[in-house]
């Protein structure tokens, strides 16, 4: 399989969405005129009606999707079945932020549907983004992909429990499976940078080694 490249904006993209992520919500919580405890509660919370300045982590979850939706299209190597998953995951996320959590609603019916559908999504991308052949980046290997996959099942399943379970720690599980998830776009992006950049024909090739030197040197 011929391996295609990563156009530059699918780097700033990848790399954009979890530093905006993170940036968003602890920038969010600051803003908090009352007591916001970041280990037991969760992101949405500050996008929440009734939630201080809730404009910035609504804004912060449509940005982020944004930008992932432009990460999938720049991931021109990997299969169309997870670039497609990883813009529904996106398309997902932002219709959580517009569908806050409101007070009162014990079941935010249309919150939790769009939350656990992008969740999923995030968790299978991965693995429908992978490929076989010698020349497929190590990222986008079906070993690797799967190991990726089931790593973000679990912390998805950790977040799940805390919520239904009412734990102390539901935040902080939240938050270790968004930077988890977030950070991967990045390392596939950087993994088929690399190996496009390692197969430009003739640079490989151990007969061109003397030309080149040879022209290094004059």
């Amino acid at each position: 399989m011929l391996v295609r490249g990563v156009p530059w904006w699918g780097v700033v993209s990848s790399a954009a969405a979890p530093v905006l992520m993170v940036t968003g919500w602890t920038t969010a919580a600051a803003l908090q005129t009352h007591s916001f405890d970041a280990v037991s509660q969760p992101v949405s919370a500050l996008a929440a009606v009734g939630a201080t300045d809730r404009w910035v982590m609504t804004l912060t979850f449509l940005a982020v999707g944004a930008l992932d939706c432009v990460t999938a299209l720049a991931l021109r190597p990997a299969r169309v079945a997870g670039r497609l998953t990883l813009i529904a995951a996106a398309v997902a996320g932002g219709l959580v932020s517009l569908n806050p959590e409101r007070p009162g609603v014990m079941m935010p019916v249309p919150h939790m549907i769009c939350a656990a559908a992008g969740c999923l999504a995030l968790v299978s991308w991965p693995a429908l983004a992978s490929r076989r052949g010698p020349s497929v980046p190590w990222a986008l290997r079906p070993a690797i992909s799967a190991g990726v996959a089931a790593v973000l099942l679990a912390l998805l399943a950790w977040f799940a429990t805390e919520l239904i379970a009412y734990g102390a720690q539901a935040g902080l599980a939240e938050r270790v499976f968004g930077i988890a998830q977030g950070l991967w776009p990045l390392v596939v992006v950087v993994s088929c940078r690399r190996a496009a950049g390692s197969r430009i024909p003739g640079l490989s090739q151990p007969a061109a080694r003397p030309a080149l030197e040879s022209a290094a040197g004059d």
